[in-house]
C-alpha cells in the first residue's frame, strides 16, 4: 500500500510539475504520444491472432473491438483539437476493420501517427487556443489532447484483463 502511494504521488508530482506553469509543453506532449504508442504496440503484439475476437463476457467488447475504439476516439479527438477533417469521418473503426490482428494493428498504429503529426502541425499558441468542448465549456487544444491520452490510456488498461484471460503476461509498464 506504502509504495502505491508513493508511487502515484510520484507521477502526479511529475505531471504537475513538468515546467513552470504545470502543464506539459508540445515536445513532451508528443513524446508522451510516441510513448503510448510503443505500449500500445506492445499490447497489440503480446495478443495472440486468435485472441482478437476474444470477450471476456458476452456483454462486452472484444481484445480487438477495445483498441479499434481506442483508435476511432484518437482520430476524433485530434482532429477537434487541431480543427482538421476527422480522415475517419463518421465511420466507427470497430464495425469497418477487420477484427484481426493485422488489420487491427494496422488501425490503432495509424491512429497515434494522426495524433503525433496533429500535435507537430500546430503552434504553441494554437495549443493554447481554447474551442468549445461536446458539453460546451471552454477547453485548450492541449487540453482536448491531454484528455485523449486519459482515453487511450483508460482503454489499453482494460485490455490488460482481456490478456491475463488468454494466459497472456502483460506487457511491462513503460512509464518513461
Amino acid at each position: 500500500m506504502k509504495h502505491s502511494f508513493l508511487l502515484y504521488t510520484a507521477l502526479a508530482l511529475t505531471f504537475f510539475c513538468n515546467s513552470a506553469a504545470g502543464q506539459f509543453t508540445q515536445s513532451q506532449m508528443i513524446a508522451e504520444w510516441q510513448r503510448a504508442k510503443a505500449y500500445s504496440k506492445a499490447y497489440l503484439d503480446a495478443m495472440p491472432a486468435d485472441g482478437y475476437r476474444f470477450k471476456p463476457t458476452p456483454e462486452i467488447r472484444s481484445f480487438a473491438e477495445q483498441m479499434l475504439h481506442l483508435a476511432n476516439d484518437n482520430y476524433g479527438f485530434a482532429s477537434y483539437a487541431c480543427g482538421k477533417p476527422d480522415p475517419i469521418g463518421d465511420s466507427s473503426l470497430e464495425k469497418t476493420v477487420s477484427p484481426t490482428k493485422e488489420a487491427t494493428t494496422k488501425a490503432v498504429m495509424d491512429s497515434y501517427d494522426f495524433m503525433i503529426s496533429s500535435m507537430k502541425s500546430m503552434t504553441p499558441d494554437q495549443m493554447n487556443e481554447t474551442v468549445k468542448s461536446n458539453n460546451a465549456k471552454e477547453i485548450s487544444r492541449a487540453n482536448l489532447f491531454g484528455k485523449a491520452f486519459e482515453h487511450q490510456t483508460h482503454h489499453r488498461g482494460q485490455t490488460t484483463i482481456y490478456l491475463r484471460l488468454k494466459g497472456v503476461t502483460p506487457p511491462p509498464e513503460m512509464l518513461f
